[in-house]
Formats: C-alpha cells, sequence, structure tokens
C-alpha cells in the first residue's frame, strides 16, 4: 500500500495455505505415494538349465515391506500455530507485529480439526527472552511477536523466525496446549492465491463497508489519518469474491462486533479456501496445487520443529472441509484507570481452551453451541 499507512497482510494467504494444503496436500501426498510402484522384489536364483526343478525347489519371492509414507507416524493430537504479521518493509527497523493468530487443533485420530482466534490484544504474560534482550512482562499478544524479534545490535534488521519462536511460547503457555508446527505471512500473495483457484465463495453475513477500498479495488487516499473518497462495499448473501475483496472483506475491524467479528470473517474465509481445493480436486492434482503455493512465494515462512510440511499434510490427509469446526471464543475489554489495556477471553473461552486440553471439546461445543461460527 502506497500511503504513510502500508497495508497489512496477515494470516489470510497463510491460513489458506497451511489449513488447506495441510488437509487437501495431505491428498496428493497420499496419491503421489500410492501411485508409485513398489520396489521391485529380489530375484531368486536361477536354476541350472540342466537341472530339473520343482515347486519346493523354486523359493518363494519375499514381497518387499512398503516404505510409510512421510507422517505417518503422526495420530495426533496436533496443535498449528497460525500467524499473520503486520510488517511495514518501506520502514526501516519496523519490528513485525503479529495482527492475526490462529490455533488449528486436530485431536488425536485426525478426523476433525478446531480452528480459533486469540485475540491480538489479548492481555498475556510473555516470558522473559534473552535471544533478544527482552525482559518479560504482560502485554498484548500482539507484541510477542515484535518483542521477540529484536535482534541486539542491529535493530535495523528483526527477525521474524525469533518473534515467531516467542509468540509461540507465549500462545502454549497461555492455552496450555503444546505446539506442533505453525507458519507466518507478511503480506502479499493472498490476492494472487485466490484468483489463481478463480475466486472464493464466501457468504457475506452482515454488510461491511471498506475503510480501505474503493469499488475498483484501488487504494482510498489517505490524509492526515483520514481515508476519503468511494468505499467497497460487502453486501450481505451469498459473493464469489476476488482475491483482493476477499484479503479486503477479511481485515476489515471497523463493523459490527469489532475484532471478534473480523476473527470470524478470517475464519469463514479459510475454511471457503479449503472447500474451494477439496471441490476442485485440487489437491489430487500436484501440478495445481504447486501452482497455488507458487502463487505464495517467498511471504510464507513454515515452522515444523523438525518435521516437513508434508508429513503433516499426510498425516492431515483424510480430513475435510466439513471437519472444520470454527470456532469463536468470546472476550471482552481489560481497562486499568479507566483507560484500554487490551482484551481477556470470557470464561466460557478459557473453559474451551481446558476442553481442548482435556480432549473434550466435542461435548464442551454441544453444551455450549454459541461458541460454534456459522459459515
Amino acid at each position: 500500500m502506497t500511503g504513510a499507512r502500508p497495508r497489512r497482510r496477515w494470516l489470510l494467504g497463510l491460513a489458506a495455505l497451511v489449513a488447506v494444503l495441510l488437509v487437501g496436500g495431505g491428498v496428493v501426498v497420499a496419491t503421489r505415494l500410492a501411485a508409485r510402484p513398489s520396489p521391485a522384489a529380489s530375484p531368486g536364483p536361477v536354476a541350472d538349465p540342466a537341472t530339473p526343478t520343482s515347486p519346493a525347489d523354486t523359493p518363494t519371492p519375499t514381497p518387499a515391506s512398503p516404505t510409510p509414507p512421510p507422517g505417518a507416524d503422526l495420530t495426533g493430537p496436533l496443535n498449528l500455530l497460525l500467524v499473520g504479521v503486520d510488517t511495514r518493509v518501506s520502514v526501516p527497523g519496523w519490528e513485525p507485529h503479529a495482527d492475526a493468530v490462529l490455533v488449528l487443533h486436530v485431536p488425536a485420530g485426525l478426523d476433525r480439526a478446531y480452528l480459533f482466534s486469540l485475540p491480538r490484544d489479548l492481555v498475556v504474560d510473555i516470558p522473559a527472552y534473552p535471544k533478544a534482550g527482552y525482559p518479560g512482562g504482560r502485554t498484548k499478544l500482539t507484541h510477542a511477536m515484535s518483542y521477540g524479534s529484536r535482534v541486539p545490535g542491529d535493530r535495523a534488521h528483526p527477525s521474524a523466525a525469533q518473534g515467531y519462536e516467542l509468540l509461540r511460547t507465549t500462545v502454549s503457555r497461555y492455552t496450555g496446549l503444546r505446539i506442533d508446527a505453525g507458519a507466518v505471512i507478511t503480506f502479499g500473495g493472498f490476492d494472487k492465491l485466490v484468483d489463481t483457484l478463480g475466486g472464493v465463495d464466501l457468504y457475506v453475513d452482515q454488510r461491511v463497508v471498506s475503510i480501505h477500498r474503493r469499488p475498483d479495488g484501488r487504494l482510498r487516499t489517505l490524509t492526515g489519518g483520514t481515508y476519503t473518497g468511494p468505499q467497497m462495499v460487502y453486501e450481505k448473501g451469498n459473493r464469489r469474491l476476488t482475491g483482493w475483496q476477499a484479503l479486503d472483506y477479511a481485515r476489515q475491524r471497523y463493523t459490527a462486533g469489532g475484532d471478534y467479528t473480523r476473527q470470524r470473517h478470517q475464519q469463514q474465509l479459510i475454511r471457503a479456501l479449503a472447500r474451494k481445493i477439496l471441490d476442485q480436486g485440487l489437491a489430487r492434482d500436484p501440478a495445481r496445487v504447486e501452482q497455488v503455493t507458487d502463487a505464495l512465494g517467498d511471504t510464507l515462512v513454515y515452522v515444523g520443529g523438525g518435521r516437513r510440511l508434508v508429513e503433516f499434510a499426510y498425516a492431515l490427509g483424510g480430513l475435510s472441509a466439513d471437519a472444520f469446526v470454527l470456532v469463536g471464543l468470546p472476550g471482552d475489554a481489560v481497562g486499568s484507570g479507566g483507560s484500554y489495556r487490551g482484551e481477556q477471553l470470557l470464561p466460557v473461552g478459557r473453559q474451551f481452551l481446558a476442553a481442548v486440553r482435556g480432549g473434550t471439546a466435542d461435548s464442551f461445543l454441544a453444551a455450549n453451541p454459541k461458541l460454534r461460527v456459522k459459515t
């Protein structure tokens, strides 16, 4: 984005890739392995033509042991951390902020998945991180990424990998969940991803007026901190959105419900993309999958804790878009002396996290159906 306030292109391309390709891509991995011919069995000894043979003399070939596909040993539960980063590359030394933080929880058995967001302004305890010279403190979750990214002696070149490490530790401690893998996206690439898929079909659940875009997709003019000019409007109903429209729609936070509405829209878009991938049969077309991943280029950073992306892809290959349960965790503002400090989850949100830890998310959601996000 040109002007004083660059575009924030956070989570969506990342989550689309991870949540979609870890689901659909698993089928690709499995298909490739199934199509690969098994190593030929070692031939038995060749009989001397002058020596007659009998069935008893003919050794029985021993079938070759199949090579387990990568990720076959992953049985769950799994927790993937999906992070969208607000980074302003045009500003020297700008520290990346976690503009969106989502967790994909897959219970043991890997037959379903729960996707939930943590508010970027959630007030949490961020542990000390000596690598970045951060002493620790209680502040907004979004800052874990920026504080962790600091490189002592080189503030002009923050490290997103370091930032992710501190954010992962913070999220793990807050939720009580072990984080098995994750990914970070900066900006760019998401609109290309959606356009590569031919757009995305989404139910717009409320009228949304864009702060950032004009109806033709051009950026609105920013003068003195205020946007001016015609505005793109997303009317309620079933819509097919192009890349820039999908990104713009899901980043709007100045709507009824504020950032919690934005979290819901992000989750709905991720699921819609997953359905698009599966409905197109894209997961069974390796060339098309590569085309989609290429659309993101180097905007994606994958962190697998020693595991390759294809391993998680295979492990989750049995999931479908319908197996994704979107969960909205309600919260409210935290104040101090009349000033806004951030957000906190309501008790029912914290209880959901306890249910996830205890393996009872299904029964908890059955008893608290309002937490399920409609798609």
